[in-house]
């Protein structure tokens, strides 16, 4: 499976971009895992973007890894949402427990 991570450069607005390229699964989540990790542990940070719009496929650990950045109260997601990811939140109900703007620009201003 073809992934990539993107952390985009800060801005000094406190807001850390993370963009998720391709498809994740328990056996290619790492990068992901440390750029997660380093941004909930920079106090810095008033919010945590994460750009899914170019995501092809996330399994339940892709799932497991985005609710527990959630439970850092900072992240917001950025769309538009890939139908893959609308279809897993729509299979386990989490969806709503997600901010979710439509373009970057827009996260990162919430």
């Amino acid at each position: 499976m073809e992934q990539e991570v993107l952390v985009l450069p800060d801005e000094g607005d406190g807001v850390r971009v993370i963009a998720c390229v391709g498809e994740f699964d328990q056996d290619t989540l790492e990068a992901f895992r440390r750029a997660a990790n380093a941004a909930v542990a920079d106090p810095a940070l008033r919010r945590i973007v994460l750009d899914v719009s170019r995501l092809t496929f996330a399994d339940s650990s892709m799932l497991n890894e985005m609710l527990r950045l959630l439970r850092s109260g900072r992240l917001v997601l950025a769309g538009p949402l890939p139908a893959s990811l609308e279809r897993v939140f729509e299979l386990t109900g989490v969806g709503s427990l997600f901010p979710t703007a439509h373009s970057l620009g827009a996260a990162r201003t919430l």
